[in-house]
């Protein structure tokens, strides 16, 4: 399967993992689809049949949150069966809100942000000192930037020189509450890396091709980390949740939000993709009504946050 296909079928999963699901963070999920598709079309090495396969490449996405975007792309790769998609964060599901061990596929358990990168950076030493040739991937947010526990990993993984460590930044700008800026002032994020040492490079986060290429070329310093700031936006691919915080916690709700989610990403499925939900689209989508403009709902100067609306 080509990235382009499983990145659409990540976001077609997640919506409508959510939807049925009424939770999860389906900004982050769109966000990072087109980066978890190129690891696992093109970069990572695994065997769906064999799980613990010992020469596998382990990936962590320490930006738990995200985790039907991992679960949707586990499923299309053949690690469990895709069916199973819709028992996300339902009661009994393995398949929790924050990415779990317990799936097949998984390698470590997040949710709790700022401990992904340190955790990776353990693999990657011991497969080292190991003499082994695995590599190791971990995807943060940028807000998880903030996190004191991802500066000391990668000053730990310079000082060990674990050139088989990659950490990408899903930089979508915009984190919980508010942007990443007004949060905590990120820039210049590549220099910070550079400043600890590792390589850096800094692309579209939604170009394959850009995506692929950061991944797979040779490094500037051979014995060194890479850190791959990834420029995205949150809830790629839905017109109306991108860069809207709205849509950080919210998921898409019956009518006009799930009904336009789904008819626009219908609109721009590749040649060779199925939709496994709404094969023929919806014929007739509910459209926003009168009532349906979020202008003032997420205007975060009028104190209304969706986790924390004003009674």
């Amino acid at each position: 399967m080509k990235s382009e296909q499983l990145a659409w079928l990540i976001r077609r999963h997640g919506i409508e993992m959510t939807h049925r699901s009424g939770a999860g963070h389906i900004g982050s999920v769109l966000s990072v689809a087109d980066l978890v598709a190129v690891l696992y079309a093109d970069v990572l090495r695994f065997r769906p049949d064999d799980p613990a396969w010992e020469k596998r490449d382990r990936f962590i996405l320490s930006k738990g949150h995200a985790a039907a975007a991992v679960y949707a792309a586990l499923a299309e790769c053949g690690f469990f069966p895709k069916a199973e998609l819709l028992s996300f964060y339902s009661n009994g599901s393995r398949l929790l809100g924050h990415v779990s061990h317990e799936v097949p596929g998984v390698e470590f358990s997040t949710g709790a942000l700022g401990y992904g990168l340190s955790a990776g950076a353990g693999m990657a030493l011991t497969a080292m000192q190991d003499g082994k040739d695995f590599r190791v991937f971990t995807i943060l947010g940028d807000g998880e930037c903030n996190e004191g526990s991802v500066w000391e990993a990668a000053m730990f993984a310079k000082h060990f020189r674990l050139s088989n460590l990659t950490a990408l930044v899903d930089y979508n700008h915009l984190q919980s509450l508010d942007t990443s800026e007004n949060t905590m002032a990120l820039e210049d994020l590549g220099e910070k890396w550079a400043a600890f040492g590792w390589n850096v490079r800094r692309i579209d986060g939604h170009d394959h091709d850009a995506i692929r290429a950061a991944l797979t070329t040779p490094r500037e310093k051979a014995d060194c980390p890479l850190a791959v700031i990834a420029d995205t936006v949150k809830g790629k691919g839905v017109s109306f949740m991108e860069n809207d915080v709205l849509w950080h916690y919210r998921y898409p709700h019956e009518g006009w939000e799930y009904d336009c989610a789904v008819t626009e990403l219908y609109r721009s499925k590749p040649e060779g993709v199925e939709d496994p939900y709404t094969p023929d689209g919806i014929a007739d989508p509910v459209l926003p009504g009168p009532d349906a403009d979020l202008s003032k709902r997420h205007n975060l100067s009028e104190g209304y946050h969706p986790r924390f609306p004003k009674r």
